[in-house]
C-alpha cells in the first residue's frame, strides 16, 4: 500500500491538486504574460521574438518545475522574474536584444556561482535592499501610470476591469476561490466581446505552434552594468525569497542553494530564446499550497508544469491573440497585476534605513535618462548608494 489513499483498486485522483494547478496556471498565463508583452512592445520587439520569449518562459520553466518537484517531492514551480521583465522593458529602449541576451547569460552564470558555492545568503546580506527596492519602484511605477492613463483611451473597459479588481480584493473569501486577476482578465475579454470587432483586431492568419527564435548573444559593458546585478537581485531577493517563505509557511523545506542553481541553469537555457531569467515563483506556489495535503502538493506543481509546457508550444497563437487586444487592455492587466508589487516596493524602500538613498534611486530611475549609454536603473543604484554613503552613514552602521 502506498502513501496515497485508495478507493477500491484505484489511487485517489489528484482532483484538489489539479484544480490548484489550473488556477495557478491561469494566473501565470494572464497578467504576467501581459507584462511580458508590455515590456516587449516598449522595447520594440517583433511578434516572433515575443512568442519565442513566451515559449521559453512556459515550456522550459514548466519542464524545470516538473523535474525539481518530482526530485524533491515538494511544490517547486518555476517561471520568470516579473520585476526583471520590467527592467528589461526599460533596457530595451537603449540596448539591442542581443546585448540584453548577453546580460541574461552573465546573470545565469552569476546565479550558478551563487547557488553552487552557497554564497546566496551572504551576498544578499551585503546589499542595501531599500536602495535596490527604490530602483525597482522607479521602474514599476511606469506600469501603474500606464494603467491610469488607459482610462483616457477606453474608460468603460478600464473602469470595469479596475472595479472587478477592487471588489474581489476587498472580499478575501471570494479571492480564495477566484483570484482577482483571473476575474479581471475574464471581465476585460467580455467587455471587448461586447464592443465588437473594432476592439479586437485578430486576423487568425499567423502561425499557431511555437517556432522558437535562437539568438546569439552580444556581450557589452553597458548591458552588463545595467542588467546583470539588478536581474540577479530580482531573482534571489524579489522572487525566490518570496517563494521560499511561502513554501516554508506551508510546511515545506525548499532547498535554497539548489533552487538558485536551478534558476541559473534554466536561465542559461532560456536566454538563447530571448527569455528573461528564471525564478521560483511566489504567487503560483502560493496557490499550489493553498489547499490539499502537504505531502501531495508536489503533484500540483507537476500538473502545473504540464500545463505550462503545452501552453508554451502554442505561444504564437497566445501572443497573436493578446497583441490583437487594445493597448488599454494590456496596460490595465499589467498595471493591476503589479499594483501590490509596487506597494511592496515602496514599503521596502522607504523604511527606517536608507530612506534618502532609496528616494534618490527612485527618482533617478524614474527620470529614465541613460548616462554613457547605460540605462537609468544602474545609475539609480549608483547614485542611491552614493547619497547614503554621504548623508546616511548611520544606516550602514545599523545593518
Amino acid at each position: 500500500m502506498t502513501e496515497q489513499k485508495r478507493t477500491g483498486n484505484f489511487p485517489r485522483l489528484p482532483i484538489t491538486e489539479t484544480v490548484n494547478a489550473f488556477v495557478a496556471f491561469l494566473f501565470a498565463a494572464s497578467a504576467p504574460v501581459a507584462i511580458i508583452l508590455g515590456a516587449g512592445v516598449r522595447g520594440d520587439l517583433s511578434q516572433a521574438d515575443l512568442a519565442s520569449w513566451i515559449f521559453a518562459a512556459f515550456a522550459l520553466n514548466g519542464a524545470l518545475s516538473i523535474g525539481m518537484s518530482v526530485y524533491f517531492k515538494q511544490p517547486l514551480a518555476f517561471f520568470w522574474t516579473i520585476p526583471g521583465t520590467v527592467l528589461v522593458g526599460s533596457a530595451l529602449q537603449s540596448l539591442s536584444l542581443s546585448e540584453v541576451i548577453g546580460a541574461y547569460i552573465l546573470t545565469a552564470l552569476l546565479l550558478l556561482i551563487l547557488g553552487l558555492t552557497g554564497w546566496v545568503r551572504s551576498a544578499m546580506d551585503r546589499l542595501p535592499m531599500p536602495i535596490v527596492m527604490g530602483m525597482v519602484a522607479g521602474v514599476f511605477v511606469q506600469f501603474g501610470l500606464d494603467w491610469i492613463r488607459a482610462f483616457q483611451s477606453d474608460f468603460i473597459l478600464v473602469a470595469a476591469m479596475s472595479a472587478t479588481f477592487v471588489l474581489l480584493t476587498a472580499a478575501p473569501k471570494l479571492q480564495a476561490t477566484f483570484p482577482p486577476m483571473i476575474a479581471v482578465l475574464v471581465v476585460g475579454l467580455l467587455i471587448l466581446g461586447f464592443q465588437g470587432e473594432d476592439s479586437f483586431a485578430w486576423s487568425g492568419k499567423n502561425r499557431v505552434l511555437a517556432a522558437p527564435q535562437f539568438h546569439w548573444p552580444v556581450f557589452s559593458l553597458a548591458a552588463a552594468l545595467e542588467l546583470v546585478v539588478p536581474l540577479a537581485i530580482t531573482v534571489i531577493a524579489a522572487q525566490n525569497a518570496q517563494g521560499i517563505v511561502i513554501l516554508r509557511n506551508a510546511g515545506h523545506q525548499p532547498p535554497v542553494s539548489a533552487i538558485t542553481t536551478a534558476c541559473g541553469a534554466a536561465s542559461l537555457a532560456t536566454a538563447f530564446f530571448g527569455c528573461v531569467s528564471s525564478c521560483l515563483t511566489g504567487p503560483s506556489n502560493a496557490i499550489l499550497v493553498s489547499s490539499g495535503k502537504t505531502e501531495r502538493q508536489w503533484i500540483a506543481a507537476v500538473v502545473l508544469g504540464g500545463f505550462a509546457v503545452v501552453f508554451g508550444f502554442f505561444s504564437p497563437l497566445i501572443t497573436d491573440l493578446l497583441l490583437a487586444t487594445p493597448t488599454a487592455f494590456l496596460s490595465t492587466l499589467a498595471g493591476l497585476a503589479l499594483l501590490r508589487t509596487l506597494q511592496s516596493s515602496f514599503q521596502a524602500a522607504f523604511g527606517p534605513v536608507f530612506p534618502l538613498g532609496a528616494l534618490v534611486a527612485f527618482l533617478v530611475t524614474l527620470a529614465g535618462m541613460p548616462i554613457l549609454n547605460i540605462g537609468a536603473p544602474f545609475w539609480g543604484l549608483v547614485f542611491g548608494v552614493l547619497a547614503s554613503l554621504l548623508m546616511e552613514k548611520e544606516s550602514f552602521a545599523q545593518r
